[in-house]
């Protein structure tokens, strides 16, 4: 291949600023500067924006990415107050029998992937006579989220454990962490003011961003992390808002913060944590708990819990809202609850990158923070744009054009996911039957369903890298929730009598006698994190 002769050293992408710092401008910052080392990364943030941090969940992707970076998960306990998480707990999504309307209906949607057939599994759980759930039988990880004990023991690892898991955090702590990382092991530049200004080209590009400071500031590539305003993207590029309200019908939250009772939230930094001696619980998983319109979310950090109730305004007010949460949380004795409401909208830009400005986070898009799609969009979007970064000017259409055909069917995956636990829900509020409104299905859920409805999700209904959930992910919601094709399992029956099921049986005793040891062996939450804390975890 021949180098075009006007590749001058100018038309080279060397330098790369960020606008905005929080969880998305930072880590960011970390994936480019680590895997873009040529390029001079400069973050801009400004001193007056707080983080918005509505859902403070991961998945185990972002920690894989955490690890990666270098970031130690000893740091992330002691630094962001984050805990382990290992499941997202589903609580009354669907109605509960009327010989028993006190019951919850619960089901997990846990980290691990079982290393055994499938559909063997699935029909062995279905006519074994078995009281337990899907997940009991085939994992011990919902036993362990049940109660609440740690993935690992101490003397294991960094990012290593008995399953996959993830992290709950406070995100301004981890956006602090980030921060630090990128400027002391990167070597990213930093500047702290207001964007007041953005300049365009004749051709138009982003020439110049003006700052409060007086500062001109210009780059090869910008990134907009400037959360909902999208500064860059939304305002100065006008790139169109693909509006998925007609999907996705939540578009408020209502959170709170509760600190454990006895305890600062400066005094978990110390040694000697007082949480401990005060019987507070860490929850091992996110709980998500349906009400009349939308759900709440609990999550347990370790020194606090944040809760919130994500609604549609169409389908009621922010008074009722107000009222249900505090019942929620009337257990909880708490005098001076404060709440802070986030409007969002749900949706998407049409273009991630658009001319020479990418647009990651909340700047590009956002839907609620159901299954931690948030930070894990972040990551995704951060990581393939670091690596498809062309090193000339004249190839960054054809990478752009890459970037936004990925993102583009992220989003889509990801809406689709998010909408089919609303789909299967029979609760009878109008919130839930609107969601159940075939005209508020994508066309691509709709066939989904339509196909399973004779049969089991296959491997072969998802055919992209990309999909960002997977056949796994929907089995865990559809078992769940008790939706199963029943023509697929009256077939399949005649077969699995004559078959060899040695592998699956073998497999089904591992997990019974490994679920034993491990409730036996596994320490609490709390005990974990009180000794990560004083001792910290040996480095990977």
């Amino acid at each position: 291949m021949t180098l075009d002769a006007n590749m001058t050293d100018h038309n080279y992408i060397d330098n790369i600023v960020i606008v905005g710092g929080g969880t998305a401008g930072w880590l960011s910052a970390c994936h480019l500067a680590k895997n873009q080392p040529h390029c001079n990364i400069t973050v801009i943030e400004s001193p007056n924006i707080p983080t918005i941090g509505v859902g403070e969940g991961s998945v185990p992707s972002v920690a894989e990415s955490l690890k990666a970076l270098g970031i130690s998960e000893t740091d992330l306990i002691r630094e962001a107050y984050a805990s382990h998480k290992q499941s997202v707990e589903f609580i009354n999504w669907k109605s509960t029998t009327q010989n028993d309307s006190k019951a919850l209906h619960r089901y997990h949607h846990i980290f691990e992937k079982p290393a055994c057939d499938l559909d063997e599994l699935i029909e062995y759980w279905k006519h074994s006579g078995t009281n337990s759930s899907f997940v009991d039988v085939i994992s011990a990880q919902g036993a362990i989220c049940d109660n609440n004990l740690a993935p690992k023991v101490i003397t294991m690892p960094e990012y290593k454990g008995v399953s996959g898991y993830a992290f709950h955090f406070d995100a301004l702590r981890l956006a602090k962490l980030l921060k630090d990382h990128a400027c002391k092991t990167f070597n990213v530049k930093h500047i702290e003011a207001e964007l007041v200004d953005v300049t365009l080209c004749s051709d138009g590009n982003i020439g110049e961003l003006r700052l409060d400071t007086g500062e001109g500031v210009s780059a090869d590539l910008f990134v907009d992390c400037t959360g909902f305003k999208s500064l860059l993207l939304g305002k100065a590029l006008c790139t169109k808002f693909i509006d998925k309200q007609d999907v996705l019908f939540t578009d408020s939250a209502l959170t709170t913060q509760i600190h454990y009772k006895g305890h600062h939230p400066e005094e978990h930094r110390q040694s000697s944590s007082p949480y401990v001696n005060n019987n507070v619980t860490v929850a091992s998983s996110t709980k998500a708990t349906a009400q009349d319109a939308g759900w709440i979310w609990d999550i347990a950090l370790s020194n606090r819990r944040g809760v919130g109730y994500v609604f549609s305004s169409k389908h009621t007010t922010a008074e009722k809202v107000e009222t249900q949460l505090r019942d929620y949380l009337a257990n909880d004795a708490i005098d001076d609850l404060t709440f802070r409401q986030v409007d969002f909208k749900v949706g998407y830009r049409e273009l991630a990158w658009s001319k020479n400005c990418v647009g990651i986070g909340l700047s590009q898009g956002f839907v609620e923070p159901l299954e931690a799609t948030g930070i894990m969009m972040i990551d995704d979007v951060a990581k393939a744009l670091a690596a498809i970064i062309p090193r000339h000017k004249s190839s960054m259409p054809a990478a752009a054009r890459k970037l936004n055909q990925i993102v583009s069917h992220q989003w889509a995956s990801i809406i689709d996911f998010i909408k089919i636990h609303y789909v299967l829900s029979d609760r009878s509020e109008s919130f839930w039957c609107d969601n159940r409104s075939q005209s508020s299905i994508p066309e691509t859920l709709a066939d989904r369903l339509s196909l399973w409805h004779s049969r089991l999700p296959s491997d072969y209904d998802f055919t992209s890298r990309h999909d960002v959930f997977y056949r796994i992910n929907y089995l865990y919601i559809l078992l769940g929730m008790d939706c199963l094709p029943n023509a697929k399992i009256n077939n399949k029956m005649k077969v699995i009598k004559k078959m060899d099921c040695e592998n699956t049986l073998n497999y089904i005793q591992h997990v019974r006698l490994n679920k034993e040891k491990l409730l036996h062996v596994l320490p609490s939450n709390t005990e974990l994190l009180y000794k990560i804390k004083l001792f910290g975890l040996q480095s990977v």
